[in-house]
């Protein structure tokens, strides 16, 4: 993602609310500032690149492949590792570091529940009766 500097001014309090947050969360003032900003703003309209390609191949499998796609789950490591941060988080904060790898764990596990649906959607197109994904296979 590109990046923009900017300078501004902010109020004594507004600011040490902030210094506060980030100094919780382990985290630059900076990077809290910009995790504030973006959870007040409405997300864009447009998927990035990274998730435009992840479901863009979709429409070309069979059933059979996009069930397999609808039901895919992530790798326990995986999820064991995004809840272990999280607790983390909650507890004593994370490091910018730590900060950083939940926000790829985040990222990929939104990748797959895009392409999930995305695989539900598709089946449901083509006729087949989706509740069957709400059962355990």
């Amino acid at each position: 993602m590109a990046m923009q500097s900017i300078t501004i001014n902010l109020p004594d309090q507004l600011y040490t609310h902030l210094y506060d947050r980030a100094k919780q969360t382990k985290r630059t003032v900076e990077a809290e500032l910009v995790d504030v900003v973006m959870t007040v703003l409405p997300a864009t309209n447009q998927l990035p690149d990274d998730l435009v390609q992840a479901t863009a191949h979709l429409e070309l499998l069979d059933n059979e492949s996009l069930l397999r796609a609808a039901r895919s789950t992530l790798a326990r490591t995986i999820s064991r590792e995004t809840e272990r941060l999280h607790l983390k988080q909650q507890r004593q904060g994370l490091t910018e570091i730590e900060a950083q790898q939940v926000s790829t764990l985040v990222r990929q596990y939104e990748r797959l529940m895009l392409v999930r649906a995305c695989a539900a959607a598709l089946l449901k197109q083509r006729g087949y009766d989706v509740s069957k994904l709400l059962k355990h296979p």
